[in-house]
């Protein structure tokens, strides 16, 4: 299903479930209250972003440091499963999947994931979404007794019901990691702390462990892509340029065209340079178009070419990277590539790759940022002046200095 029709969904059908379920909860803990629980084990869920299952590490890797005896298992879309395993902090067999391909496969494998959940010995369900109802709704019916996420309190956010049990106000404030650190402290401070994540959380704590690929890794990598790609072998550096964005925010995206003076200009300064488009399968006709508009041999079309598997030997044989806001910034970081980032709709302050070695620009008009978590990532916006504002100029300054 396409992001608006998901949208639809979750309004429509989640704020009423919301209610609903609420009303039940305040019900039923007024005949029974809630006994004490001997459950152990803690699920994150994150369904929709990528990115998001980089960013979360810390706060995978700080609850298992936290709760030692625990089993740390994750649910996310199908479709995203692929992304916990850049950072490989979650076992195969802990990774929780709901497809979403249709209306039909959502229902089925939402009930599917119901009956699993509540047979996990849950002692915590911790939702990372930002105020969405259909994970808010999970996180209730998971049947863990402590329910950690994101409460709008005062402010004007999403409503989806009165279902948690640790509430924690999401801070607009500081980086999207830190808010994910702040959910899990929030099961160590006393029962009725309002609100709970009282905790100060430094950038070091946030910092991503290094990956890095085994030589078999790399080897196998390279001959499989100089088999479908010789010119590549001829030349001494890589440069991944990344044009696509996240359906979930098409606005995101800087002007193609953009792109390609770019490209054309670092291959013509510099003989001994490619440049690779990286892209899922859908969009190889429009990477080729950027390809064939370089007039080089040294452009490739990587698009629908790289499995996720292979992004981190990608990214680790590659000099820098240029790309939209989107999750190859955040697959990219643990590597430590040097990476441009371009951002218009949102912020570095909160999004920003975790990556010593990346840097943003942003053209930091009135307007912007004008999507967050607050509104549902909506804007009213059919204009992305913001990402027009950064121009080529720029982008090709700021790559030539990473690359040296």
């Amino acid at each position: 299903m396409n992001v608006d029709r998901m949208r639809q969904i979750d309004f429509w059908a989640g704020v009423p479930l919301a209610f609903l379920m609420t009303l039940y909860w305040r019900i039923r803990c007024f005949f029974s209250p809630p006994a004490p629980s001997s459950a152990k084990n803690i699920l994150f869920i994150e369904l929709s972003e990528m990115g998001s299952a980089v960013i979360a590490d810390a706060a995978l890797k700080r609850a298992g440091a936290l709760f030692p005896e625990a089993k740390v298992y994750f649910l996310i879309f199908a479709k995203n499963r692929p992304s916990l395993d850049i950072m490989g902090t979650i076992a195969r067999e802990n990774m929780l999947t709901i497809r979403a391909d249709s209306l039909f496969t959502l229902a089925i494998d939402t009930i599917r994931m119901i009956g699993k959940m509540r047979s996990l010995d849950l002692m915590a369900a911790i939702d990372l979404e930002m105020f969405s109802r259909f994970s808010a709704l999970l996180t209730f019916l998971s049947g863990a007794p402590k329910r950690v996420g994101f409460h709008r309190f005062h402010t004007e956010g999403l409503y989806r019901g009165e279902l948690l049990t640790h509430r924690v106000p999401y801070n607009p404030h500081q980086h999207v990691a830190k808010c994910f650190m702040a959910l899990v402290h929030a099961l160590t401070e006393p029962e009725g702390t309002t609100p709970h994540g009282k905790v100060l959380v430094t950038d070091e704590e946030i910092r991503l462990a290094p990956v890095i690929p085994t030589p078999d890794v790399l080897e196998a990598f390279k001959a499989r892509l100089f088999e479908a790609y010789p010119v590549l072998r001829r030349v001494d550096r890589w440069v991944i340029f990344n044009p696509n964005a996240s359906e979930l925010m098409p606005l995101r995206r800087w002007p193609y065209d953009r792109y390609m003076e770019v490209a054309r200009r670092l291959l013509a300064e510099d003989e001994s340079l490619a440049v690779i488009i990286t892209g899922v399968a859908s969009e190889k006709a429009e990477a080729q178009t950027l390809v064939e508009a370089t007039g080089s041999d040294r452009a490739v079309n990587l698009a629908g070419f790289t499995r996720m598997e292979d992004l981190i030997p990608l990214y680790a044989l590659s000099k820098a990277m240029v790309t939209n806001d989107s999750g190859p910034a955040h697959f990219a970081a643990p590597v430590g590539l040097p990476t441009l980032v371009l951002f218009g709709p949102e912020t570095p302050a909160l999004y920003g790759a975790l990556n010593d070695k990346a840097e943003f620009l942003t053209a930091r008009l009135a307007c912007s940022p004008c999507v967050s978590a607050m509104n549902h990532r909506s804007t009213a916006c059919t204009d992305p002046a913001c990402m027009r504002a950064i121009t080529v100029e720029q982008v090709h300054a700021t790559m030539r200095r990473l690359l040296g």
